[in-house]
């Protein structure tokens, strides 16, 4: 099954996939619980978690820094086609002093070309990705070399498993490929342009073995179909003269020069243009087929039962089991929260007094959560009817864990403002302001403001009262 998608999105979705299958699955909770609440099919709901998850392991920034590499060294290298370019036409033509032999120049400025050019037509014809566009591949190595960070070697590798399975790979890095020689031949036919402007040069043809006639003949087999596209061409008689024993008139110069610009312009620019332009063309294409998401892949199919289950309302990660059913958690207390306040113990001490008192009578009241069961109903219910306001109070003589962080980040989303608070220390404490300041660090790391952390639980439960008062005063 495939369903559509912008490319990035599922270049996004296909750097988590390989991730996960290296790493191991993520805590997800959240994430899929949102997935399930969006429109749409099992793909449209990968994809969604995908980006939730990309956001919080900041996927998407490696995606975009990897991005920025690759722009960066696909510009250095173009700037280096350019100066390669400069000295190809520098070398074959020199400084005029001295004259410029005919083969040999044709020769330097498209002969790396010709061959590179062959070698990729005949590449067209090997499976292999990226066959003949060696340019291309150096350019992709580049970019993984320079590519830093825990996660920068996935989002080449899932570029790679994208376009190779929709079958742009190949015309992604011809194209790249092509561009660059491009490059190369358009500073070299400028430079041809501005020195033959701008210097005196003359041109002859010199040969052992070969006679006057093989010359003739391969002077006009080249120059024949520039001729046709209207430069002009050396006749016979010119080509003869120019064996470098015979001074040849400037008429004669002026051919020659005409002669070496249409070679280049037709034999190099156009065919390298034209292969550009085709490969742009079908990787296009196959970018397009590549946003188009294969649900078949592995590390999909596990994500099913949990993003598309039969009822929404059955816990999705309930243990499996024949003792087991499918259930939602019961909270110790309150199940379907009004529009009010509310308060959460999270994890406290087993000898901790709860509710704690002074609890205002709009405030509802969730309980002390400490089981995962716990957890997940407690989010479905927020889920499903989120709070105005929210005070989680925590055991201030525990060492906040990620784990704990992340759930009470998890909780802030589903409401409108969240409080932190802790209970009151045991008698004899004396390690509770260190503590404490160690807690409300890990609370600012995960987005809480130092003004939502209370020390003390009695402004604590005033703040959190002061919703059902605002309202009266109202």
């Amino acid at each position: 099954m495939r369903a559509g998608g912008s490319f990035r999105q599922a270049w996004l979705t296909e750097t988590l996939r390989l991730r996960e299958a290296h790493w191991g699955p993520l805590e997800d909770g959240a994430e899929v619980r949102r997935a399930r609440a969006q429109e749409g099919g099992f793909s449209q709901r990968i994809i969604y978690r995908a980006q939730l998850l990309g956001r919080r392991e900041k996927l998407n920034e490696t995606l975009r820094h990897w991005t920025q590499i690759a722009r960066w060294s696909l510009t250095a290298m173009i700037a280096l086609a350019l100066v390669t370019g400069f000295g190809m036409a520098l070398g074959a033509l020199g400084d005029g002093s001295r004259p410029v032999n005919l083969p040999l120049a044709l020769t330097a400025m498209l002969g790396l070309h010709a061959l590179t050019f062959v070698l990729w037509l005949a590449g067209l014809g090997i499976k292999a990705n990226g066959g003949g566009a060696w340019l291309g591949r150096i350019w992709l190595d580049a970019t993984r070399k320079l590519a830093r960070g825990p996660d920068a070697a996935l989002a080449p590798r899932a570029l790679g498993g994208l376009l190779g399975r929709s079958g742009a790979l190949r015309w992604s890095l011809s194209a790249v490929s092509h561009l660059l020689w491009l490059a190369a031949l358009l500073s070299l036919l400028a430079t041809m342009l501005a020195l033959l402007s701008a210097r005196r040069y003359s041109f002859n043809w010199e040969t052992t073995l070969l006679s006057p006639d093989a010359f003739v003949a391969l002077t006009h087999a080249l120059g024949w179909l520039p001729a046709r596209l209207g430069f002009a061409m050396p006749s016979e008689a010119v080509t003869r003269l120019s064996d470098g024993l015979t001074p040849l008139p400037q008429e004669a110069l002026a051919l020659w020069s005409g002669w070496l610009i249409g070679c280049v312009l037709i034999y190099g620019i156009v065919p390298r243009l034209a292969a550009f332009a085709a490969s742009s063309i079908l990787a296009w294409r196959g970018i397009r087929r590549a946003a188009v998401l294969d649900t078949s892949l592995p590390g999909y199919a596990s994500l099913r039962p949990r993003l598309m289950p039969p009822s929404e309302g059955i816990a999705p990660d309930a243990p499996e089991g024949r003792a087991t059913h499918a259930h939602v958690a019961p909270l110790p207390a309150g199940t379907g929260f009004r529009d009010g306040p509310l308060i959460v113990g999270l994890e406290l001490a087993p000898d901790s007094v709860w509710p704690p008192s002074g609890l205002g009578q709009a405030v509802q009241n969730a309980g002390v959560i400490d089981s995962r069961a716990q957890r997940h109903a407690l989010l479905d219910q927020l889920h499903a009817r989120p709070v105005p306001r929210l005070l989680i109070v925590c055991d201030g003589y525990q060492t906040p864990d990620r784990g704990t962080l992340a759930y009470i980040a998890e909780l802030a989303t589903y409401a409108g403002e969240t409080g932190v608070s802790f209970m009151a220390p045991p008698s004899g404490a004396h390690t509770r302001e260190s503590r404490l300041q160690t807690w409300r660090e890990q609370l600012e790391a995960v987005g809480l403001q130092a003004g939502q952390v209370h020390s003390a639980l009695g402004p604590a439960l005033a703040w959190l009262d002061g919703v059902h008062h605002e309202a009266h005063d109202l």
